[in-house]
């Protein structure tokens, strides 16, 4: 028996109105459910995106649903692209003000594209040549 892939992937962000913006506005991601002061969840293809605010969800008392969690700091998520978007990704993500840190062409395929949400957190549109996907 073996994991078969990730269903959620969780970052936490200090300011949950600007989250919410910058992931259905610059990422295009579509918004399913939020809690005021507590999180925004987003689907992403066949996954889920949970943005939480730290100071809510790592409260011991505020543990009805799931256990208590929470990080500060910058963390990282990265979002597969098509092959061949990674210009109109760059021109996308310059129309919203997002700077992209780094691009990476990497050795056996694929590029990245780094750059920051709301919060700091780094994130990377990638094609999956990177890690040896191919579709």
């Amino acid at each position: 028996m073996q994991v078969q892939q990730i269903l959620e992937t969780c970052l936490y962000v200090d300011d949950l109105e600007a989250a919410r913006e910058f992931y259905s506005q610059v990422l295009g991601l579509t918004l399913v459910t939020e809690m005021e002061g507590r999180h925004v969840f987003f689907r992403c293809g066949q996954t889920m995106l949970l943005l939480f605010n730290p100071d809510s969800t790592s409260n011991l008392e505020s543990a009805e649903e799931a256990p208590a969690h929470g990080a500060r700091g910058r963390g990282h998520c990265c979002f597969t692209m098509d092959e061949g978007d990674t210009d109109s990704w760059r021109e996308r993500l310059n129309r919203f003000g997002v700077d992209v840190e780094k691009e990476t062409q990497w050795p056996q395929g694929g590029v990245s594209l780094y750059f920051r949400d709301p919060s700091e957190n780094c994130l990377e549109l990638a094609t999956r040549r990177v890690w040896g996907i191919f579709d």
